[in-house]
């Protein structure tokens, strides 16, 4: 084969290595988005644990990035004691427990302790906003998040996340809408671009003066 095609043939496997490379998010959080004919894309990103280096490595503005926080609140009217609830706020907000304990007249408003994001099998710092992955849960959606059209939103994965229209998202997740935090006034690193150095000037060349004869 010559040297040319077998140059194309390397360019054509490692484009389809690309394509085909595995996504990380279960897949039955997949299956079941699918299912509800909810419209995303999976966009691949290097590790990343938390909202801020999410937006920080993919360049996004904070108030594009969801941020997910599993809750447990207790309400005393309904008589339920660690009821599950899922707050979906913006990376560039601070999430007020107390809003949330007003809106829904609780007793107690508390995050879930990690033990119980382990045994569901989410690894901390990615989950999902969807109340299906957590057997059943109440969602709130603060406000904020609907400033923008689309957003990007964890999904069980540290290398793959999902965009999509928040609209699209609260009306599938049947979400209350309030205000639920405040913002935190964090901003993103900027690396300021090195000046270039001037150029040194050479100094002219001094041409010597032929003497007349």
């Amino acid at each position: 084969m010559p040297a040319k095609k077998r140059k194309q043939a390397k360019k054509k496997n490692s484009a389809k290595k690309q394509a085909v490379r595995k996504v990380a998010i279960p897949k039955a959080l997949l299956a079941a988005l699918d299912k509800r004919n909810l419209p995303f894309e999976v966009v691949s990103h290097r590790k990343v644990y938390t909202a801020y280096d999410l937006a920080q490595t993919m360049g996004e503005d904070l108030n594009r990035i969801a941020k997910t926080l599993l809750l447990s609140v207790d309400l005393p009217q309904m008589k339920i004691k660690g009821q599950k609830v899922v707050l979906v706020i913006p990376a560039s907000y601070r999430a007020d427990f107390g809003m949330v304990k007003k809106k829904m007249k609780a007793a107690r408003v508390s995050l879930a302790p990690e033990k119980l994001i382990a045994k569901l099998g989410i690894e901390p710092g990615t989950q999902p906003p969807f109340a299906a992955v957590y057997g059943g849960a109440m969602v709130l959606v603060d406000k904020g998040l609907l400033t923008t059209r689309d957003a990007i939103f964890r999904a069980g994965s540290l290398t793959d996340s999902l965009r999509m229209k928040v609209k699209d998202f609260v009306k599938a997740e049947g979400a209350t809408v309030g205000k639920f935090g405040t913002k935190s006034g964090v901003k993103l690193q900027t690396h300021p671009k090195k000046k270039k150095k001037p150029a040194k000037k050479r100094p002219a060349k001094k041409v010597a003066k032929k003497k007349r004869a």
